[in-house]
């Protein structure tokens, strides 16, 4: 890969790609900032509509930018991402960080212009300049927005005390500061490799996992095929849930923590370990290990041992989150589960509709995923105003059940199969 007059390994654009999706993964770190507001006088329902309209918002302006991303330059829309989202977090700080309608404007949409305007592009160039690799480069790629959760959230909290040494406003401008520096640092790395460029001694019949598609398809014959109303429902559903569990994964199990008799204090302290250490953690490796193994096994396969352990996994965790042993483990699964979604469907949209146009088709696959991220965290907050999160639990866990299912009965063997 040539850089002006520089030679660059690819290895590069995967470090760059990791940069990216850490700041990105801001988006996850939602759940620390939580308590603060409800202690401000924000209901449950409140918090989740700041989280569901920024994953509704990241999802409509990915469409936008997968179809602009030749145009406009991938460098340059992963730099105008950094600008927006940092901008986002900065605006928040600066207008009042626990005003409903500044945090919704500012972190909900603006917040989620830029994650949206930025996410495609690490994975993109990275399947180009992997192609022997795909699952596993598309998980790779997406660690650090896994990852990234891990460290804002502790950052904020008990390692870096942010929150508490200068409180929700100035802890929201140096987010945004960060972000920005971040993202265009990562920016650097952002280029496609030359035209019908191949890792040397690799040939795409040699691949471990080859491409079915017969042909690349565009946006519309993509929406003709059963593959895409399929995939687009489980997505829904697996994105949906895991939305729930990022949404809740503090204040619910606080709530459990606390019936089993532990103190507030000792309920916040485990609840905060379990969402920004193993439940981030297990995120960010998911991705990883979930994208390898469907390339051995193949994505479809992938998704179905996904989504069926994540279903058993939800509906045991109601009588899990009350443990703090079991609130860890449940936790790990989950986020590990949760971390598979953003390797295997890439993957399988890119196997099933073509490598070369996964920039401009993923995006819409992804629209499944902003509607997961509706309805999942407000459902788990209108449940969690009824005093009954163990419901969207419940819910949660038999919809990725009946997910497993559907891809079992009902997946046409053939793209042309609709």
């Amino acid at each position: 890969m040539t850089l002006g007059t520089k030679t660059i390994d690819r290895r590069l654009v995967v470090l760059g790609a990791v940069v990216i999706q850490f700041a990105l993964g801001a988006l996850y770190a939602w759940p620390v900032f939580t308590p603060v507001l409800k202690e401000a006088g924000w209901s449950k329902l409140d918090t989740q509509i700041i989280f569901s309209a920024c994953l509704g918002t990241v999802a409509v302006v990915m469409i936008w930018a997968g179809r602009y991303m030749v145009r406009w330059g991938h460098r340059r829309l992963a730099v105008g991402s950094g600008l927006v989202l940092g901008s986002g977090y900065v605006l928040a700080g600066l207008l009042g960080g626990t005003s409903f309608p500044v945090v919704v404007l500012c972190i909900g949409v603006i917040g989620g212009i830029g994650i949206g305007t930025g996410y495609m592009v690490p994975i993109a160039i990275g399947m180009r300049w992997f192609p022997d690799r795909r699952g596993m480069i598309a998980g790779i790629a997406v660690a650090g927005f896994g990852f990234g959760a891990m460290g804002w959230v502790k950052l904020a909290g008990e390692w870096g005390l942010l929150i508490e040494t200068y409180g929700l406003d100035l802890t929201f401008i140096f987010y945004g500061l960060a972000f920005m520096v971040l993202v265009l640092g990562g920016s650097t790395w952002m280029i496609m490799p030359p035209e019908g460029w191949r890792p040397p001694g690799w040939t795409p019949s040699l691949a471990a996992a080859s491409v079915p598609a017969q042909r690349e398809y565009t946006n519309r014959e993509m929406l003709r095929t059963r593959q895409f109303v399929l995939l687009f429902l489980i997505f829904i559903v697996s994105g949906g849930a895991g939305l729930m569990s990022i949404g809740l994964m503090k204040l619910y199990p606080m709530e459990a923590l606390e019936a089993s008799g532990l103190s507030r204090g000792e309920a916040s302290a485990v609840a905060g370990t379990a969402m920004a250490v193993f439940f981030s953690i297990a995120n960010g490796l998911g991705r990883i290990a979930w994208g390898t193994i469907g390339d051995r096994i193949g994505p479809l396969r992938a998704l179905m041992v996904m989504t069926f352990s994540q279903g058993v996994m939800l509906l045991l965790f109601t009588s899990m989150a009350g443990n703090e042993m079991l609130l860890y483990c449940g936790a790990t699964v989950i986020g590990f589960n949760f971390g598979g979604n953003f390797a295997l469907f890439p993957s399988i949209t890119a196997s099933t509709f073509g490598p070369n146009s996964v920039g401009h088709n993923y995006p819409v696959v992804f629209i499944a995923y902003g509607v997961g991220g509706i309805f999942g965290p407000i459902l788990g907050g209108v449940l969690g105003d009824l005093g009954n999160f163990p419901l969207a639990f419940t819910l949660c866990g038999s919809a990725c059940l009946g997910g497993t299912a559907v891809i079992y009965l009902f997946w046409p063997r053939s793209v042309q199969e609709t």
